[in-house]
């Protein structure tokens, strides 16, 4: 009887609870004891096993015995699936009190933790009916507190990079690739991703944004895609991190050469529920900056967008002396000071259908669009054998609009059998750019009197590009210890530039055919790898074999968009191997050596035949019968974890490249004036280089405050060039080191020290092709400041260093939500000045420009957002039975 009674009450207090409670609340487990005893209720904390701090983003499964009405058995399920919030909170609801569950915990950065739960219902003790007392105690028993549950740190291996922390590190490390996380980094905040390579080990960047790494200008992907973006157009808060691929299996395209690849990762959400933030900021100058960006997971979709506007302005100064070599000594002095005004928005939005368990399909795309104005004033002062004879003033206007867009598509599906997909994407990118340049040169005696009239040139000029991409890609894990990947890719670029000069005549602009350019041309590249992987004991082994067929077609156009003439560059088969070996010492030590073969295509301008006069100081004009330069590249690494949130890793590398890409410098009829000559900068294919260093990096935790990361490059460029009236053997040994602090000052607030330092390096054989931006032609946007180095492949560049500050607080609100507020300045000590010398036959030139030194930057955001794992839930699919471990990650 006191069995019957107790159930009688227990049952008749259940209804009473479930006729105040959402429906929602009572799906729980209708076959394990009825919906009237689905009145349990479990909450506890995740902490941290060593600190008790919550655990942010863990993955709460609670399974248990659900009736199957197919099989009318009871089978395990899923009952619920939750995502800790800041504060480590979890609560669930609408349980069978007299079940018996698993309670499953999985995080990144922790060991994963099972434990059977249940509520364990016990009966009063002692005869004779309930009490309200004891019923009041039976009835609590269905609320259970599980208390703190605490987590053990694990360092988890993601692909051969170490990671023990909840939180991201800064600064990730694997064998074959360098992962920067741009979230730690303070001084990118409101700014572009210009900014952030300068902070990252093995990049350098000068003072146009131009990024090299290890001596050679890097490819740029997105996503692992190829972009027509430049660095200076992508916001840095859209930015998730940064990867250096310095030596590509045959996996990669195979462009690159020297450098390598530079693949920027973009933030996308992969959290269930919704979440956003909004951001805004403004600098010393007055000039603001603003985005922000909403992201939603539910059911089958995941939908994600985003948008910023920037505005920046830019002051440059420089200075540059030029002595002619010529029968009779001269000299030119040129000071220069300009300022830039930029304005653009960059907009971007991608969702993800997830048609079945096995299935995901992707479309994304892209569009970004701005405008540019330059001023710039130049004086420059000639000399004959010591006496100045004359001056010119040059006052240079350029206005220009460019924009970009791109659209993606991709699907991959995953087969039954676990390590075998399937996936296939397009990519089409494309960019379109106009650009005014007005330029006033007057000449004048010493004694200040005009010296002939002035001088007035426009330049007309816009460029339309267009690039394709398709890739389809197949891996099969045949065992534990061997994988195949194999695929096939397609890239074509279509590119139009014109440049239409002007000179100005009496009473108007008269176009001048001579020196005026329409260009075109079209370069595709269709290509198949495979790779096999496979382990020995301690060894592990891949070894890949790329295949790829180029061709170029440059042709030149009339006025009135007719051929006029074409050329043809054509490689109907060059071969890419590629091979890794690597030693696992211990759990904590690996040593690779590895082997890949590469190339570097010209780039448009410097295959474009045709001058370009925007500064008639610094002509520069492409070489169409330039050849691709292939690369033999070798590594050496050894990787060591050797405590926690600690990694050291040194490489040593050398790389041989034949018919090297080089510049140099020739004298020809000047196009504005025929009857005086000029210098043209332009490039060839010489002999061969030869590229060998060592690279150090380390970060480590010095204190639970302090944490530093250092980087050490030592490295030698040496280039053997046979050119037209020279013979160049050019060799230095150089050297630059790179440091980053970050000090926990208080809860919340974090201090950022960095500074770089460079050494004697010699000039970049190649040039540029990527970075650019605002003020380089490799933007679009006109002139560059003026005076910078000249093309040649003799010189180098002076020492330099610099150091930035920036200050962040953080706070965290118990409703999830967060915000913070940042405060930086770049060059804080004024001390990065670009100093170069290069020369040729002709002359000798040292020039030196500084650009934004002193910049201070105000920064706020604001994040929010939503986790309901009940609403959002996907069943028995593999999110699910993984642990949610999708689900926790950004």
């Amino acid at each position: 009887m006191r069995k019957l009674l107790f159930a009688f009450i227990l049952i008749s207090f259940s209804v009473t609870i479930q006729a105040q409670m959402p429906t929602g609340m009572m799906g729980g487990n209708r076959g394990g004891g009825g919906a009237a005893m689905n009145v349990g209720h479990f909450y506890g904390k995740i902490v941290d096993s060593k600190t008790n701090k919550a655990v942010e983003g863990v993955s709460v499964q609670l399974t248990g015995n659900k009736f199957d009405t197919v099989t009318k058995k009871m089978k395990e399920a899923i009952l619920s699936t939750q995502i800790t919030q800041s504060n480590g909170e979890f609560s669930i609801e609408g349980l069978s009190v007299m079940g018996r569950f698993n309670l499953k915990l999985s995080s990144i950065g922790y060991k994963s933790v099972v434990t059977p739960i249940s509520f364990g219902l016990k009966m009063p003790q002692g005869g004779g009916a309930p009490t309200a007392a004891s019923m009041q105690q039976m009835l609590a028993q269905a609320d259970k507190d599980l208390g703190n549950i605490k987590l053990e740190a694990n360092a988890t291996d993601l692909g051969n990079v170490t990671v023990t922390s909840t939180a991201k590190p800064q600064f990730e490390m694997g064998i074959d690739r360098k992962i920067f996380n741009v979230d730690k980094n303070i001084m990118a905040s409101g700014q572009t991703a210009t900014e952030i390579m300068k902070n990252i080990p093995s990049l350098n960047v000068d003072i146009d944004g131009n990024v090299t790494m290890r001596n050679a200008t890097p490819t740029i992907f997105i996503d692992n895609r190829p972009t027509t973006l430049t660095l200076d157009q992508i916001p840095a808060d859209i930015i998730d991190k940064v990867e250096l691929i310095t030596n590509p299996s045959a996996k990669y395209d195979a462009s690159g050469g020297n450098a390598g690849i530079l693949n920027i990762v973009l933030k996308k959400n992969k959290k269930t529920g919704y979440n956003g933030g909004i951001r805004a900021g403004v600098d010393s100058r007055g000039k603001f900056n603003g985005g922000g960006d909403i992201s939603l997971r539910q059911n089958k979709t995941n939908i994600s967008l985003s948008g910023n506007l920037m505005q920046r302005k830019s002051i440059s100064e420089g200075e540059a002396d030029r002595n002619n070599l010529l029968t009779e000594p001269s000299n030119i002095h040129q000071t220069t000071n300009g300022t830039s005004y930029n304005n653009f928005g960059f907009f971007r939005g991608s969702i993800d259908w997830f048609v079945s368990n096995r299935s995901t399909i992707t479309f994304g795309g892209n569009f970004m669009k701005g405008t540019s104005t330059n001023d710039q004033d130049q004086r420059v002062d000639s000399t004959i054998k010591g006496l100045q004879t004359s001056y010119n003033l040059i006052n240079s206007q350029s206005t220009g609009m460019f924009k970009n867009w791109g659209t993606q598509m991709s699907y991959k599906y995953n087969f039954v059998k676990t390590g075998r997909n399937l996936s296939a994407d397009f990519n089409l990118n494309t960019s379109n750019n106009d650009n005014t340049n007005n330029i006033i040169t007057q000449t004048y005696y010493v004694d200040n009197s005009l010296k002939g009239n002035s001088l007035k040139q426009r330049t007309l000029g816009g460029g339309d590009s267009k690039n394709y991409t398709f890739q389809t890609d197949y891996e099969d894990q045949l065992t534990d210890d061997s994988k195949f990947e194999t695929g096939a890719r397609a890239a074509i670029r279509d590119f139009v530039n014109s440049s239409d000069q002007y000179r100005y005549i009496l009473t108007d602009y008269f176009l001048i055919p001579s020196i005026s350019s329409k260009y075109k041309f079209n370069d595709q590249v269709y290509a198949a790898y495979a790779n096999y992987s496979f382990k020995k004991k301690k060894f592990s082994y891949q070894l890949g074999f790329r295949v790829e067929s180029s061709n170029y077609t440059g042709t030149l156009l009339k006025q009135n968009g007719s051929d006029s003439a074409s050329f043809n560059v054509k490689y109907p088969l060059s071969l890419f191997p590629s091979a890794f070996m690597t030693y696992k010492m211990n759990d904590k030590e690996d040593l690779q050596v590895n082997y890949s073969r590469r190339v570097n295509r010209p780039n448009f301008f410097q295959l474009m035949p045709f001058p370009d006069y925007s500064d008639p100081q610094n002509i520069n004009i492409g070489n169409a019968n330039l050849k691709p330069e292939f690369t033999n590249s070798f590594e050496l690494s050894y990787n060591n974890a050797y405590k926690k949130g600690a990694n050291f890793l040194a490489t040593a590398y050398f790389k041989y490249s034949t018919n090297l890409i080089t510049r140099y410098v020739y004298r020809d009829k000047n196009g504005l004036s025929p009857l005086d000559s000029a210098y043209f900068n332009t490039y060839i294919n010489a002999d061969n280089s030869i590229t060998y260093g060592l690279e150090l990096s380390n970060k480590v935790p010095v204190t639970k405050w302090w944490d530093l990361t250092l980087s050490f490059n030592l490295f030698d460029s040496k280039i053997n060039a046979t050119i037209p009236n020279q013979t160049v053997d050019n060799s230095l040994l150089s050297w630059f080191s790179k440091m980053n602090n970050n000090f926990k000052i208080a809860k919340g607030l974090t201090v950022q020290f960095s500074g770089d330092y460079q050494a004697k390096t010699i000039l970049p054989p190649g040039g540029s092709s990527n970075g650019g931006g605002f003020g380089g032609r490799g933007g679009g946007m006109g002139m560059m400041f003026g005076g910078g180095p000249q093309s040649t492949s003799q010189g180098y560049n002076f020492p330099r260093y610099g150091f930035d500050l920036a200050i962040r607080k953080e706070w965290t609100w118990k409703n999830g939500k967060s915000g913070s507020l940042s405060l930086s300045m770049n060059d804080i000590f004024r001390t990065q000045e670009f100093k170069t010398y290069s020369e040729s036959v002709y002359f000798n030139q040292i020039s030196s420009r500084r650009r934004d030194p002193q910049v201070l930057r105000l920064n706020f955001s604001y994040r929010f957002g939503k986790f309901d794992a009940n609403l959002f839930k996907r069943k028995n699919t593999k999110a699910d039975s993984g642990g949610g471990m999708e689900m926790m990650q950004q």
